[in-house]
C-alpha cells in the first residue's frame, strides 16, 4: 500500500509555483559587485570569512603536518 503513496508525496514535495519562489539573484549581484575593498571570497558576511579562516587554517596545518612526515622520512633509521 506504501508504493501507492509514494509517488503522490514526490510530486507534492516538488510542486512548487513561481509566487513561493523569490529571484535572489539581483541580490547577490549587488552584493558581490560593491566597492567595497573587500575580495570576493569575504564579501558574504561572516559565514564567509569564518569558512575562509577554517580553510586556510586546514591548508596550512595539513602542509606542516606533510612536510613533518617528510622530513622524518628523510632522516636516517637510528640502529
Amino acid at each position: 500500500m506504501n508504493h501507492l503513496l509514494l509517488p503522490r508525496l514526490a510530486t507534492r514535495a516538488f510542486s512548487t509555483t513561481t509566487k513561493q519562489m523569490k529571484n535572489k539573484v539581483p541580490d547577490h549581484q549587488n552584493l558581490f559587485q560593491a566597492d567595497n575593498c573587500l575580495p570576493v571570497h569575504i564579501k558574504g558576511g561572516t559565514t564567509d570569512v569564518l569558512l575562509y579562516r577554517l580553510t586556510m587554517t586546514n591548508t596550512l596545518a595539513g602542509t606542516g603536518y606533510s612536510l613533518f612526515w617528510i622530513l622524518c622520512a628523510c632522516q636516517p633509521k637510528g640502529n
